[in-house]
């Protein structure tokens, strides 16, 4: 029992610090909302998929595979993350203009983009479909144990790496300031719109299926 439980929060471990580094729109959001704002506002966005992943995770477990049999489901949902994503990278490509004016900044909203952003992501739905709950399934038959050390493994290195990053672009925030701030804010939106992109094709390539 002991060997499964550390194999199990081994491998949850590995495949959540991949994800976790990995580039993507989360990240890009957990990066953005840290210099915008703060690395509170950051840390908030990394948090976001304890959250949006618990009826993600539960889907998976009891419908493993359903989203990658219908093409449609699919195809909807990425469409409605390419819109998301593309209105924060709008938004990012502002914030020069609104620093410019000395304009008060909205309300960060992290928390709440970092779960809309994150729901509206696929991947999520193509990791635990396709990976995640066949490995859960595997380790819950062999002890709660296991199944428990393998989420808190992949959620405790995905969501820390994530909070790490925006650690260290906080502190590299200030020294980043004037025009080089506002060049690294542009790239994030422009980073945004083209995950924006890429699900838009995802999207229909999915509905013209």
């Amino acid at each position: 029992m002991a060997g499964g439980a550390a194999g199990a929060i081994f491998t949850g471990a590995a495949l959540g610090f991949s994800a976790g580094v990995s580039p993507g729109p989360l990240l890009a959001l957990v990066i953005t909302q840290t210099l915008a704002y703060s690395v509170r506002e950051g840390v908030k966005v990394a948090a976001a998929p304890l959250i949006s992943d618990a009826p993600i995770v539960l889907a998976a477990l009891a419908l493993t595979g359903l989203l990658a049999d219908h093409p449609i489901a699919l195809g909807l949902l990425t469409l409605g993350g390419a819109l998301y994503l593309a209105w924060c990278g709008l938004e990012s490509l502002r914030f020069k203009s609104r620093r410019a004016q000395d304009a008060p900044l909205p309300r960060p909203r992290s928390m709440q983009k970092g779960v809309l952003a994150n729901f509206l992501n696929p991947s999520p739905y193509l990791f635990w479909g396709g990976v995640g709950a066949p490995l859960l399934t595997r380790f819950w038959t062999e002890g709660n144990g296991a199944a428990a050390g393998f989420l808190a493994g992949f959620y405790a290195c995905l969501v820390g790496s994530k909070v790490l990053i925006a650690w260290i672009s906080g502190r590299a925030g200030p020294v980043v300031g004037g025009p080089a701030y506002a060049v690294v804010m542009r790239g994030l939106g422009l980073a945004l719109m083209a995950y924006a992109g890429w699900f838009a094709l995802d999207a229909w390539r999915l509905l013209a299926a």
